[in-house]
């Protein structure tokens, strides 16, 4: 329906009929006007599969919703760093949701994981806005290109689940740009999502949903957006005001105490009915856009999909170490231990939950393997060592030629609705390793868990395996790449540090009461590590293969530019093992010497390439002005600096293989604003400046190279500290010095300083 066409129909709703639109129908389902034809639309968790609700709904989950299939978490998904294989996971998506009538899948949860803590990190994709972005944009797509939207959420600095419907996230400009939304900006400019849900928590004192800064301001304004807003469930604490910043759904349905708020206003003159007739168009948009393109004729064939939820999951298990044991032999007598082999932690916990309609187990998928034998270890239910379990698995690890153990996070460990009171994996499952290592030297983990975990064992196991929560089918997935049917070929999202304390949010994560100051700013995650040189377990991007890749003729088009101007980098990647393998190249960017704090290196781009034994291929990268830029709060604005910048490409954050240095300059000059406070130092980098300065403090500032010092003078203030005194020293010094110079003749200067900027 055009927009001309939808603008007719709300005019012909009461004033009531649009004050419903803005509220669920219940809690599942738009308003329906049946006078006019405006039929209801269904809305569904599902940032991993599909999570409908018809009867008895419930947001966290505890009720059953339809036989699904769980596909990857977001925490796998974005090891995968493969674009085409989220859109297909996301066309997977979209043809469900069309064969069971859902207009809107609510995801994919782009929020950044600030620290490992987050209850909610498994549904999550990155520390990294560029990978949390372009994840997102592979998803959106996917879905949408089945004529069915999506929700990105939640909108915004929403990094944790404590007191997530009052907490106030206090972060400051250029972070928020930088980092928070930048993960939200890519996708909705790039994907253009139909719609966005905004998050509980406060954003600097404001509550996200009655935030036109963001809500209108920048989504709507600066970025494009054209969908509907909605508000996380139960998210609304002031509708009118919340509809007057441009949330334009409340969900669920206030069983119409919101609504008689809303028509109150409108009738006091408190709202304009511009913007509730606005609100209305926004929604009714997304509502017909997907009616008018149903499919009736989309299967909802779950078996296929279980086999495509198996070859995404194989792509998002990170092979983190591998001292010669891996892959596995058939013929060898292998050990299964740990309880998630028969029973695999898959996907968190909440209102993500799905109701599969079938789990395939490790042990399951290698049932027709004679030479694997299980043994139990640990009962998660108990929070201790069951000794009986634990002597049984250390025989059977004895008695094999390597052991694998499926370990990893109980489903009460992470959930939403809680965060994680510490990194620590259950003691009783630290235990089962470090004693099957200790009779068993060829012993593996395999690690069931939406974030990063305390690995106090890394050192005495010869490989470890990232299987993250990879949906249904995980099992399979994870029995390919142990036996080498599959070369794995994902890379973490995310930095594993060494223990909780390293991590940057550490001192200040979960705030004071309700206030939640962001003090790391724009280091989170690898741009804090490498900024401090601090050792990780694994770095951000790292994952191993079973073959070798070799990175060779850094090119690129121009080694010097305008910002306005775009690079063409290209790489070449030669497959020097002997098996058939995907490699994520990762191009990050540094800026050499800047005057603003940056990190050392960000990541601006990366492509998965597949290549055979002995192939080549190019790798090409396009970066424009933003891959080089930094954002100012100076002008609100991105902003490069003239300098040298390295391109450089890597297997990961910390193993840079080749270095390209291009030259940049800025085409923008940052406004100045000079004081009775800024510094000499500051006023001698614009020579016109300067020599202000000089001019009309001669005595001061002009310096008689041949007058020369008593040797006490010289012995007291030596060259090296007259300089460094002078740099810092701010333009009304001369006034504290023998009283020839007034604040006034100061003043006087600084206005002939300023008027040079004008």
């Amino acid at each position: 329906m055009t927009a001309d066409k939808i603008k007719k129909l709300v005019a012909k709703m009461t004033l009531e009929e649009k004050a419903a639109m803005c509220s669920g129908a219940d809690f599942w389902h738009t308003e329906a006007v049946e006078r006019l034809g405006i039929p209801a639309s269904m809305v569904s968790d599902g940032p991993h599969g599909l999570r409908k609700q018809d009867q008895e709904a419930d947001h966290l989950g505890v009720n059953d919703s339809i036989k699904a299939v769980c596909f990857p978490a977001g925490c796998g998904t974005a090891a995968s760093f493969n674009r085409e294989l989220i859109t297909e996971m996301g066309e997977t998506l979209g043809n469900e949701c069309q064969a069971e009538g859902i207009s809107v899948v609510l995801g994919p949860a782009v929020n950044i994981k600030r620290s490992p803590l987050c209850g909610r990190n498994f549904e999550y994709y990155s520390e990294d806005p560029l990978v949390a972005s372009e994840m997102a944009c592979a998803l959106i797509k996917g879905v949408q290109s089945k004529n069915v939207g999506t929700s990105i959420k939640h909108f915004l600095a929403n990094n944790q689940e404590t007191r997530r419907l009052s907490s106030d996230s206090r972060v400051d400009e250029r972070t928020l740009h930088e980092i928070y939304l930048a993960a939200f900006e890519g996708a909705v400019k790039k994907a253009k999502p139909w719609t966005v849900m905004c998050s509980y928590n406060k954003i600097n004192g404001t509550y996200a949903a009655q935030n036109r800064k963001y809500l209108t301001e920048t989504l709507r304004e600066q970025w494009g957006f054209e969908g509907y807003v909605m508000s996380d469930w139960g998210a609304v604490n002031n509708r009118v005001e919340d509809l007057k910043a441009g949330l334009d759904l409340e969900m669920p349905s206030s069983l119409g105490t919101n609504d008689k708020l809303i028509a109150g206003a409108v009738l006091s003159g408190e709202l304009d009915e511009s913007v509730l007739d606005e609100a209305v168009e926004h929604i009714l948009n997304i509502v017909f856009r997907y009616e008018e393109h149903r499919d009736t004729k989309a299967v909802f064939d779950k078996e296929k999909d279980h086999e495509t939820a198996r070859r995404i999951a194989e792509e998002t298990i990170v092979l983190l170490k591998n001292d010669g044991v891996l892959p596995l032999s058939d013929g060898q007598k292998t050990a299964f231990i740990g309880q998630y082999a028969e029973y695999p932690r898959y996907q968190g916990g909440g209102s993500s939950h799905i109701n599969s309609f079938k789990v395939t187990s490790a042990l399951e998928a290698a049932a027709d393997m004679p030479n694997v034998v299980y043994a139990r270890g640990f009962d998660d239910t108990k929070d201790c060592t069951d000794e009986k379990l634990l002597a049984e698995a250390v025989e059977t690890a004895r008695s094999a030629q390597a052991a694998v153990i499926f370990a990893g996070l109980p489903e009460r460990y992470e959930s939403e609705g809680f965060d994680r009171p510490n990194m620590a994996m259950p003691a009783y499952q630290n235990e089962l390793i470090e004693k099957i290592a200790a009779v068993q030297p060829n012993t593996v983990v395999v690690l069931h868990n939406g974030s990063p975990v305390e690995m106090p064992w890394a050192d005495k196991v010869k490989g470890i395996v990232e299987a993250y929560l990879g949906g249904q089918a995980v099992g399979a997935a994870v029995c390919d790449i142990l036996f080498g049917r599959v070369n794995p070929s994902a890379k973490l999202p995310e930095t594993f540090p060494i223990k909780l304390e390293d991590n940057p949010s550490y001192l200040s994560y979960l705030g004071e009461g309700d206030v939640v100051e962001y003090r790391e700013g724009i280091f989170v995650g690898y741009r804090y590590y490498d900024k401090k040189q601090m050792d990780v377990r694994f770095p951000f991007g790292h994952g191993l293969s079973y073959t070798t890749f070799e990175y060779s003729d850094l090119t690129v088009d121009k080694e010097q530019m305008k910002d306005t101007d775009t690079l063409r980098v290209s790489v070449k990647v030669t497959n020097t093992g002997s098996m058939t393998g995907k490699e994520v190249v990762q191009l990050y960017v540094a800026d050499k010497e800047s005057t603003v704090i940056r990190p050392v290196k960000e990541l601006r781009d990366f492509a998965k390439i597949e290549l055979r034994p002995g192939e080549t291929k190019t790798v090409a990268f396009t970066l424009d002005k933003r891959a080089f830029a930094y954002y100012s709060v100076k002008i609100h604005d991105w902003h490069v600096e003239t300098g040298d910048f390295d391109i450089l490409i890597g297997r990961s954050s910390r193993d840079i293989v080749l270095t390209k240095t291009v030259k940049i300059e800025s085409t923008v000059k940052l406004p100045v604003v000079y004081t009775t406070d800024t510094t000499l130092g500051d006023v001698r980098k614009d020579p016109r400046a300067w020599k202000i300065v000089q001019d009309a403090l001669p005595k001061y500032f002009h310096k008689d190279e041949k007058e020369e010092k008593s040797a006490a003078e010289s012995e007291a203030f030596t060259e090296e500290m007259n300089a460094a005194s002078m740099e810092f020293t701010p333009l009304r010094a001369p006034v504290s010095f023998g009283g020839e110079v007034s604040m006034a003749d100061i003043q006087a200067i600084v206005d002939k300083l300023n008027a040079l900027e004008e």
